[in-house]
Protein backbone atom coordinates (compact mmCIF):
# COMPACT_ATOMS: atom_id res chain seq x y z
CA UNK A 1 0.00 0.00 0.00
CA UNK A 2 1.67 3.21 -1.05
CA UNK A 3 1.30 5.81 1.31
CA UNK A 4 1.95 9.77 0.45
CA UNK A 5 3.20 12.36 2.12
CA UNK A 6 1.80 15.34 3.43
CA UNK A 7 4.79 17.49 4.63
CA UNK A 8 4.65 20.85 3.17
CA UNK A 9 2.24 19.55 0.41
CA UNK A 10 5.48 17.98 -1.41
CA UNK A 11 4.33 16.14 -4.56
CA UNK A 12 3.00 12.81 -3.74
CA UNK A 13 5.92 9.62 -3.89
CA UNK A 14 5.81 6.13 -2.73
CA UNK A 15 6.63 5.64 1.28
CA UNK A 16 8.01 2.79 2.56
CA UNK A 17 5.83 2.89 5.22
CA UNK A 18 2.93 0.15 5.64
CA UNK A 19 -0.02 -1.44 7.30
CA UNK A 20 1.18 -4.58 9.58
CA UNK A 21 -0.78 -7.58 8.87
CA UNK A 22 -3.38 -8.70 10.95
CA UNK A 23 -5.33 -7.32 13.67
CA UNK A 24 -4.28 -8.15 17.29
CA UNK A 25 -5.61 -7.38 20.40
CA UNK A 26 -3.29 -8.05 22.55
CA UNK A 27 0.56 -6.33 21.80
CA UNK A 28 3.33 -8.42 20.70
CA UNK A 29 6.95 -7.62 21.77
CA UNK A 30 9.82 -7.82 19.40
CA UNK A 31 12.23 -11.12 19.65
CA UNK A 32 9.94 -12.21 22.89
CA UNK A 33 7.77 -14.96 20.67
CA UNK A 34 5.82 -14.26 23.93
CA UNK A 35 2.01 -13.54 23.37
CA UNK A 36 -0.20 -12.12 26.51
CA UNK A 37 -3.33 -14.09 26.88
CA UNK A 38 -3.84 -14.94 30.22
CA UNK A 39 -3.99 -11.54 32.66
CA UNK A 40 -2.57 -12.07 36.41
CA UNK A 41 -3.35 -8.39 37.64
CA UNK A 42 -2.43 -7.64 41.21
CA UNK A 43 -5.66 -6.42 43.46
CA UNK A 44 -6.96 -3.50 42.46
CA UNK A 45 -7.93 -0.69 44.41
CA UNK A 46 -11.30 1.09 44.44
CA UNK A 47 -11.52 4.03 46.61
CA UNK A 48 -15.13 4.51 46.86
CA UNK A 49 -17.81 4.14 49.97
CA UNK A 50 -20.89 4.22 47.74
CA UNK A 51 -22.14 0.18 48.46
CA UNK A 52 -24.23 0.35 45.11
CA UNK A 53 -21.32 1.22 42.95
CA UNK A 54 -18.74 -1.01 44.77
CA UNK A 55 -20.95 -3.72 43.70
CA UNK A 56 -21.23 -3.10 40.18
CA UNK A 57 -17.95 -3.01 40.18
CA UNK A 58 -16.42 -5.79 42.27
CA UNK A 59 -19.12 -8.03 39.93
CA UNK A 60 -17.10 -6.36 36.63
CA UNK A 61 -13.61 -6.54 38.01
CA UNK A 62 -14.20 -10.14 39.11
CA UNK A 63 -15.51 -10.71 35.45
CA UNK A 64 -12.81 -9.31 33.46
CA UNK A 65 -9.77 -10.13 35.76
CA UNK A 66 -9.93 -14.32 36.36
CA UNK A 67 -12.28 -13.48 39.41
CA UNK A 68 -9.81 -11.17 41.50
CA UNK A 69 -11.06 -9.16 44.10
CA UNK A 70 -10.74 -5.26 44.10
CA UNK A 71 -9.62 -3.74 47.52
CA UNK A 72 -12.11 -1.21 48.56
CA UNK A 73 -10.93 1.56 50.58
CA UNK A 74 -12.82 4.36 52.19
CA UNK A 75 -10.06 6.31 54.54
CA UNK A 76 -7.64 9.04 53.42
CA UNK A 77 -4.60 7.53 55.56
CA UNK A 78 -5.69 3.84 54.06
CA UNK A 79 -5.41 5.10 50.51
CA UNK A 80 -2.38 6.75 50.51
CA UNK A 81 -0.63 4.31 52.60
CA UNK A 82 -1.44 1.59 49.53
CA UNK A 83 -0.38 3.86 47.14
CA UNK A 84 2.61 4.18 48.19
CA UNK A 85 3.59 0.63 49.17
CA UNK A 86 2.04 -1.44 46.71
CA UNK A 87 2.04 1.00 43.41
CA UNK A 88 -0.81 -0.75 42.02
CA UNK A 89 -1.47 -0.96 38.02
CA UNK A 90 -4.80 0.47 38.22
CA UNK A 91 -6.79 2.83 40.47
CA UNK A 92 -10.47 3.51 40.47
CA UNK A 93 -11.73 6.49 41.80
CA UNK A 94 -15.32 7.33 42.56
CA UNK A 95 -14.68 11.17 41.79
CA UNK A 96 -18.11 12.40 43.42
CA UNK A 97 -18.22 10.31 46.36
CA UNK A 98 -19.24 12.64 49.74
CA UNK A 99 -17.53 10.60 52.28
CA UNK A 100 -14.18 10.43 51.29
CA UNK A 101 -12.41 13.50 49.87
CA UNK A 102 -10.76 12.49 46.67
CA UNK A 103 -9.69 16.22 45.73
CA UNK A 104 -7.26 15.96 48.75
CA UNK A 105 -6.07 12.46 48.13
CA UNK A 106 -5.30 13.25 44.24
CA UNK A 107 -3.42 16.80 45.56
CA UNK A 108 -1.33 13.89 47.93
CA UNK A 109 -0.43 12.17 45.05
CA UNK A 110 0.18 15.22 42.89
CA UNK A 111 3.35 15.71 45.94
CA UNK A 112 4.89 12.95 45.24
CA UNK A 113 4.10 12.25 40.87
CA UNK A 114 6.52 9.07 41.38
CA UNK A 115 2.97 6.55 42.89
CA UNK A 116 1.04 7.77 39.79
CA UNK A 117 2.75 4.68 38.45
CA UNK A 118 -0.67 3.03 36.66
CA UNK A 119 -3.67 4.67 35.18
CA UNK A 120 -7.22 5.61 36.76
CA UNK A 121 -10.78 5.11 35.92
CA UNK A 122 -13.02 8.11 37.44
CA UNK A 123 -16.52 7.24 37.96
CA UNK A 124 -18.83 10.87 38.66
CA UNK A 125 -22.02 11.75 39.07
CA UNK A 126 -24.34 13.97 36.80
CA UNK A 127 -21.40 16.15 35.16
CA UNK A 128 -18.11 16.97 35.39
CA UNK A 129 -16.80 20.52 36.56
CA UNK A 130 -14.84 22.02 34.33
CA UNK A 131 -12.17 23.33 36.25
CA UNK A 132 -12.10 19.49 37.83
CA UNK A 133 -11.82 17.73 34.45
CA UNK A 134 -9.02 19.86 33.55
CA UNK A 135 -7.33 19.21 36.71
CA UNK A 136 -7.70 15.21 36.35
CA UNK A 137 -5.30 15.76 32.90
CA UNK A 138 -2.42 16.14 35.79
CA UNK A 139 -2.79 12.30 36.22
CA UNK A 140 -2.95 9.40 34.18
CA UNK A 141 -6.94 9.11 33.49
CA UNK A 142 -7.65 5.89 30.93
CA UNK A 143 -11.11 6.79 31.16
CA UNK A 144 -13.76 9.27 33.06
CA UNK A 145 -17.16 7.39 33.29
CA UNK A 146 -20.46 8.95 34.13
CA UNK A 147 -22.24 6.72 36.81
CA UNK A 148 -25.25 6.71 34.64
CA UNK A 149 -23.18 4.80 31.85
CA UNK A 150 -21.19 2.47 34.12
CA UNK A 151 -22.78 -0.86 33.04
CA UNK A 152 -22.30 -0.31 29.76
CA UNK A 153 -19.09 2.59 29.60
CA UNK A 154 -17.01 0.36 32.83
CA UNK A 155 -16.80 -3.44 31.54
CA UNK A 156 -15.46 -1.87 27.53
CA UNK A 157 -12.86 0.26 29.32
CA UNK A 158 -11.95 -2.84 31.68
CA UNK A 159 -11.70 -5.18 28.83
CA UNK A 160 -9.57 -2.84 26.55
CA UNK A 161 -7.29 -2.41 29.16
CA UNK A 162 -7.28 -6.32 29.97
CA UNK A 163 -6.32 -6.93 26.05
CA UNK A 164 -3.41 -4.08 26.10
CA UNK A 165 -2.55 -4.47 29.73
CA UNK A 166 1.58 -4.64 28.29
CA UNK A 167 1.70 -1.18 27.11
CA UNK A 168 -0.26 0.26 29.95
CA UNK A 169 1.64 -1.75 32.89
CA UNK A 170 5.35 -3.21 32.24
CA UNK A 171 6.85 -0.12 31.11
CA UNK A 172 10.04 -1.17 32.99
CA UNK A 173 9.96 -4.83 31.77
CA UNK A 174 9.56 -3.58 27.59
CA UNK A 175 12.70 -0.60 28.41
CA UNK A 176 15.07 -3.54 29.50
CA UNK A 177 14.19 -6.24 27.16
CA UNK A 178 12.64 -5.06 24.66
CA UNK A 179 13.46 -3.30 21.09
CA UNK A 180 10.26 -3.11 20.13
CA UNK A 181 6.10 -2.90 20.62
CA UNK A 182 3.86 -4.07 18.03
CA UNK A 183 0.41 -3.84 18.33
CA UNK A 184 -3.25 -3.10 16.65
CA UNK A 185 -6.66 -1.81 18.42
CA UNK A 186 -9.86 -3.00 16.38
CA UNK A 187 -12.63 -0.55 16.95
CA UNK A 188 -16.18 -0.24 16.78
CA UNK A 189 -17.87 2.35 15.56
CA UNK A 190 -17.91 4.11 18.90
CA UNK A 191 -16.33 7.41 20.32
CA UNK A 192 -16.05 6.33 24.02
CA UNK A 193 -13.66 3.53 23.12
CA UNK A 194 -11.38 6.02 20.85
CA UNK A 195 -10.47 8.39 24.29
CA UNK A 196 -9.32 5.34 25.71
CA UNK A 197 -7.17 3.57 23.09
CA UNK A 198 -5.78 7.46 23.05
CA UNK A 199 -5.15 7.47 26.61
CA UNK A 200 -3.35 3.90 26.69
CA UNK A 201 -1.31 4.75 24.14
CA UNK A 202 0.28 8.45 25.51
CA UNK A 203 0.48 7.78 28.47
CA UNK A 204 2.32 4.51 28.13
CA UNK A 205 4.94 6.66 25.82
CA UNK A 206 4.45 9.35 28.40
CA UNK A 207 5.71 7.09 31.50
CA UNK A 208 8.30 5.48 29.82
CA UNK A 209 10.16 8.98 29.41
CA UNK A 210 10.03 8.64 26.04
CA UNK A 211 7.44 11.79 24.98
CA UNK A 212 7.28 14.86 27.20
CA UNK A 213 3.88 16.19 28.76
CA UNK A 214 3.91 19.03 25.46
CA UNK A 215 4.10 15.96 23.54
CA UNK A 216 1.87 13.61 25.12
CA UNK A 217 -0.82 16.32 25.26
CA UNK A 218 -0.44 16.53 21.29
CA UNK A 219 -0.59 13.62 20.43
CA UNK A 220 -3.65 12.65 22.59
CA UNK A 221 -5.77 15.36 20.74
CA UNK A 222 -4.32 14.73 17.45
CA UNK A 223 -5.15 10.60 17.57
CA UNK A 224 -8.50 11.25 19.26
CA UNK A 225 -9.35 13.70 16.15
CA UNK A 226 -7.57 11.32 13.65
CA UNK A 227 -9.74 8.46 15.21
CA UNK A 228 -13.09 10.31 15.30
CA UNK A 229 -12.70 11.33 11.66
CA UNK A 230 -12.39 7.78 10.44
CA UNK A 231 -15.76 6.93 12.77
CA UNK A 232 -17.43 9.57 12.05
CA UNK A 233 -16.80 11.02 8.27
CA UNK A 234 -14.74 7.20 7.23
CA UNK A 235 -17.33 4.38 8.34
CA UNK A 236 -20.57 6.55 9.16
CA UNK A 237 -19.72 8.76 5.56
CA UNK A 238 -21.31 11.98 7.77
CA UNK A 239 -20.42 14.88 5.48
CA UNK A 240 -18.99 18.42 6.59
CA UNK A 241 -22.17 19.63 5.00
CA UNK A 242 -24.43 17.21 7.64
CA UNK A 243 -22.89 17.92 10.17
CA UNK A 244 -23.00 21.47 10.30
CA UNK A 245 -26.49 21.04 9.51
CA UNK A 246 -26.76 18.51 12.45
CA UNK A 247 -25.36 20.99 15.28
CA UNK A 248 -27.53 23.60 14.36
CA UNK A 249 -30.08 21.47 16.15
CA UNK A 250 -28.34 19.12 18.11
CA UNK A 251 -25.56 19.47 20.81
CA UNK A 252 -24.06 16.20 20.70
CA UNK A 253 -22.49 14.77 17.09
CA UNK A 254 -22.51 11.16 18.74
CA UNK A 255 -26.82 11.30 18.86
CA UNK A 256 -25.99 11.20 15.06
CA UNK A 257 -23.17 8.50 15.03
CA UNK A 258 -25.92 6.58 16.61
CA UNK A 259 -28.12 6.77 14.21
CA UNK A 260 -25.51 6.05 11.26
CA UNK A 261 -25.13 2.80 13.20
CA UNK A 262 -28.86 1.64 13.01
CA UNK A 263 -28.05 0.64 9.32
CA UNK A 264 -26.41 -2.95 9.87
CA UNK A 265 -23.67 -2.29 7.15
CA UNK A 266 -22.42 0.61 8.47
CA UNK A 267 -22.47 -0.75 12.32
CA UNK A 268 -20.17 -3.54 11.07
CA UNK A 269 -17.34 -1.74 10.12
CA UNK A 270 -14.63 -1.08 12.13
CA UNK A 271 -11.63 0.96 12.92
CA UNK A 272 -8.10 -0.63 12.66
CA UNK A 273 -5.27 1.47 14.48
CA UNK A 274 -1.78 0.00 14.56
CA UNK A 275 1.16 1.27 16.58
CA UNK A 276 4.80 0.22 16.35
CA UNK A 277 6.84 1.82 19.55
CA UNK A 278 10.78 1.38 19.22
CA UNK A 279 13.87 2.98 21.30
CA UNK A 280 13.92 5.71 19.42
CA UNK A 281 10.24 6.92 17.64
CA UNK A 282 6.89 5.52 17.30
CA UNK A 283 4.68 5.02 14.56
CA UNK A 284 0.51 4.84 13.89
CA UNK A 285 -1.76 4.46 11.22
CA UNK A 286 -5.08 4.71 11.59
CA UNK A 287 -7.27 2.79 8.50
CA UNK A 288 -11.30 2.73 8.07
CA UNK A 289 -13.76 1.13 6.19
CA UNK A 290 -14.66 3.98 4.28
CA UNK A 291 -14.50 5.51 0.48
CA UNK A 292 -11.34 8.22 1.76
CA UNK A 293 -11.67 11.53 0.66
CA UNK A 294 -9.66 14.21 -1.03
CA UNK A 295 -6.80 14.63 1.43
CA UNK A 296 -5.09 16.88 -0.54
CA UNK A 297 -7.64 19.49 -0.81
CA UNK A 298 -7.74 19.81 3.04
CA UNK A 299 -3.90 19.44 3.75
CA UNK A 300 -2.90 22.00 0.74
CA UNK A 301 -5.92 23.90 1.60
CA UNK A 302 -3.92 27.92 1.68
CA UNK A 303 -6.78 29.48 3.73
CA UNK A 304 -5.18 30.08 6.85
CA UNK A 305 -8.63 31.38 8.84
CA UNK A 306 -9.19 28.51 10.75
CA UNK A 307 -11.23 28.73 13.62
CA UNK A 308 -10.73 25.79 15.60
CA UNK A 309 -13.81 26.50 17.58
CA UNK A 310 -15.62 25.24 14.80
CA UNK A 311 -15.42 21.41 13.16
CA UNK A 312 -13.41 20.70 10.05
CA UNK A 313 -9.87 21.72 11.31
CA UNK A 314 -9.10 18.51 13.05
CA UNK A 315 -6.85 17.30 9.95
CA UNK A 316 -5.13 20.10 9.36
CA UNK A 317 -4.53 20.60 12.90
CA UNK A 318 -3.09 16.85 13.93
CA UNK A 319 -0.90 17.55 10.28
CA UNK A 320 0.57 20.75 11.90
CA UNK A 321 1.03 18.91 15.59
CA UNK A 322 2.55 15.75 14.43
CA UNK A 323 4.63 17.74 11.88
CA UNK A 324 2.88 15.60 8.89
CA UNK A 325 1.00 12.90 8.01
CA UNK A 326 0.71 10.64 5.30
CA UNK A 327 -2.06 9.36 3.09
CA UNK A 328 -2.85 6.50 1.05
CA UNK A 329 -4.56 7.26 -2.81
CA UNK A 330 -7.92 6.63 -1.62
CA UNK A 331 -7.53 9.15 1.79
CA UNK A 332 -9.23 6.19 4.39
CA UNK A 333 -5.56 4.91 5.46
CA UNK A 334 -3.70 7.90 7.65
CA UNK A 335 0.07 7.07 9.48
CA UNK A 336 2.57 9.19 11.28
CA UNK A 337 5.91 8.69 13.71
CA UNK A 338 7.26 11.00 16.02
CA UNK A 339 10.36 10.78 17.64
CA UNK A 340 11.46 10.26 21.15
CA UNK A 341 12.84 12.25 23.24
CA UNK A 342 16.55 11.03 24.43
CA UNK A 343 17.82 9.83 27.77
CA UNK A 344 15.51 12.34 29.61
CA UNK A 345 13.32 11.83 32.41
CA UNK A 346 9.30 13.28 32.95
CA UNK A 347 9.06 12.84 36.68
CA UNK A 348 11.53 13.40 39.84
CA UNK A 349 10.18 11.31 42.74
CA UNK A 350 9.15 13.72 45.30
CA UNK A 351 11.29 13.14 47.88
CA UNK A 352 14.35 14.51 45.52
CA UNK A 353 13.14 17.78 44.95
CA UNK A 354 15.27 20.59 45.97
CA UNK A 355 18.46 18.80 45.77
CA UNK A 356 21.60 20.26 44.40
CA UNK A 357 21.77 19.80 40.40
CA UNK A 358 25.06 19.11 38.53
CA UNK A 359 25.72 19.05 35.32
CA UNK A 360 28.85 17.07 33.36
CA UNK A 361 30.07 17.50 29.86
CA UNK A 362 30.85 14.74 27.64
CA UNK A 363 33.51 13.15 28.98
CA UNK A 364 33.26 14.80 32.45
CA UNK A 365 34.31 12.12 35.45
CA UNK A 366 31.63 11.79 37.68
CA UNK A 367 33.72 9.66 40.61
CA UNK A 368 36.24 7.54 40.48
CA UNK A 369 37.04 4.21 41.26
CA UNK A 370 38.39 3.71 44.70
CA UNK A 371 37.15 7.03 46.19
CA UNK A 372 35.36 7.75 49.00
CA UNK A 373 31.17 7.09 48.29
CA UNK A 374 29.92 10.27 50.20
CA UNK A 375 26.75 10.51 47.86
CA UNK A 376 24.29 9.00 45.40
CA UNK A 377 23.06 10.05 42.39
CA UNK A 378 19.73 10.55 40.69
CA UNK A 379 19.95 10.96 36.60
CA UNK A 380 18.04 13.50 35.49
CA UNK A 381 19.09 13.26 31.70
CA UNK A 382 22.18 11.94 29.91
CA UNK A 383 24.53 8.48 29.48
CA UNK A 384 27.05 7.23 31.38
CA UNK A 385 29.99 4.21 30.89
CA UNK A 386 31.07 2.74 34.07
CA UNK A 387 34.51 1.40 34.10
CA UNK A 388 36.98 -0.71 36.28
CA UNK A 389 40.70 -0.89 35.82
CA UNK A 390 40.54 0.55 32.26
CA UNK A 391 37.50 -1.94 31.54
CA UNK A 392 34.04 -0.66 30.17
CA UNK A 393 31.44 -2.65 32.47
CA UNK A 394 28.39 -0.99 31.41
CA UNK A 395 26.06 2.00 30.24
CA UNK A 396 23.93 3.64 32.11
CA UNK A 397 20.88 6.18 31.37
CA UNK A 398 17.71 7.39 32.80
CA UNK A 399 15.98 3.99 33.01
CA UNK A 400 18.62 2.81 36.02
CA UNK A 401 17.74 5.84 37.70
CA UNK A 402 20.74 6.08 40.25
CA UNK A 403 24.76 6.22 40.28
CA UNK A 404 26.51 4.42 42.91
CA UNK A 405 23.92 3.41 45.14
CA UNK A 406 25.65 -0.26 45.98
CA UNK A 407 28.80 1.75 47.38
CA UNK A 408 26.89 4.40 49.22
CA UNK A 409 24.92 2.08 51.27
CA UNK A 410 27.24 -0.38 52.24
CA UNK A 411 29.49 2.37 53.24
CA UNK A 412 32.33 0.66 50.49
CA UNK A 413 34.81 2.76 48.26
CA UNK A 414 33.65 3.42 44.46
CA UNK A 415 33.78 0.03 42.56
CA UNK A 416 34.24 1.56 38.96
CA UNK A 417 34.93 4.70 37.47
CA UNK A 418 31.92 6.40 36.06
CA UNK A 419 32.11 9.34 33.07
CA UNK A 420 29.69 11.31 31.49
CA UNK A 421 28.73 9.98 27.54
CA UNK A 422 27.57 13.53 26.50
CA UNK A 423 25.89 16.57 28.82
CA UNK A 424 24.64 14.94 31.65
CA UNK A 425 22.17 16.47 34.81
CA UNK A 426 22.42 14.49 38.11
CA UNK A 427 20.87 15.44 41.02
CA UNK A 428 23.59 14.59 44.03
CA UNK A 429 22.49 13.42 47.53
CA UNK A 430 24.40 13.46 50.41
CA UNK A 431 24.42 9.99 52.84
CA UNK A 432 22.49 12.62 55.80
CA UNK A 433 19.70 13.78 53.74
CA UNK A 434 19.50 10.09 51.87
CA UNK A 435 18.53 8.75 55.59
CA UNK A 436 16.79 11.76 56.47
CA UNK A 437 14.48 11.51 53.56
CA UNK A 438 13.84 7.91 53.16
CA UNK A 439 12.82 8.23 57.48
CA UNK A 440 10.45 10.51 56.02
CA UNK A 441 9.18 8.87 53.43
CA UNK A 442 9.66 4.74 54.43
CA UNK A 443 8.09 3.42 51.02
CA UNK A 444 11.12 4.60 49.09
CA UNK A 445 13.10 2.26 50.78
CA UNK A 446 10.85 -0.53 49.77
CA UNK A 447 11.38 0.70 46.27
CA UNK A 448 15.02 1.07 46.72
CA UNK A 449 15.46 -2.32 47.68
CA UNK A 450 13.17 -3.41 44.49
CA UNK A 451 15.53 -1.66 42.32
CA UNK A 452 19.08 -3.31 44.24
CA UNK A 453 17.50 -6.42 44.09
CA UNK A 454 16.70 -5.60 40.08
CA UNK A 455 20.59 -4.45 39.63
CA UNK A 456 21.86 -7.53 41.20
CA UNK A 457 19.88 -9.97 39.22
CA UNK A 458 21.30 -8.32 36.01
CA UNK A 459 25.13 -8.72 37.57
CA UNK A 460 24.37 -12.53 38.28
CA UNK A 461 23.58 -12.95 34.21
CA UNK A 462 26.48 -10.45 33.30
CA UNK A 463 28.52 -13.24 35.66
CA UNK A 464 26.85 -16.12 34.18
CA UNK A 465 27.84 -14.93 30.73
CA UNK A 466 31.43 -14.30 30.86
Amino acid sequence: MALLPLRGCSPPVCSPAGIPGGTLLCPRTAGSGIWSQEVDMSSIPVISTAKNINSRIREYVSRQFSGDEPIFLTKREDVLAYLKYELPELVIYNLSDGQINIRGVLDEVLKDPWILYGGIIGIYKGSLDPEFEAYLKQFNCISLIPEYDLDFSFPRALRIIRQNRNILFHRDLYNKLFDSINGAFVIDNDPFDIKTYANLLTNYLFNSDFINKDSRDRLQVSLMELLMNAIEHGNCRISYEEKSSWLKDHNDIFELIREKNRNPEIARRKVRFNYHITTDHSSFSICDEGEGFDWQSVICNSDSRVNLGKHGHGIRMSNYYMGGLEYNEAGNCVSFRIMHQKDEVNIVPGILRGQKERIFNDGEVVFTENEDSNYLYYIVSGTFDVTSKGKHLSTLTTADMFLGEMSFLINNRRSATVTSRGRSILLKISKVDFVNLIRRNPHYGLFLARLLAQRLSRLNEYIAKM
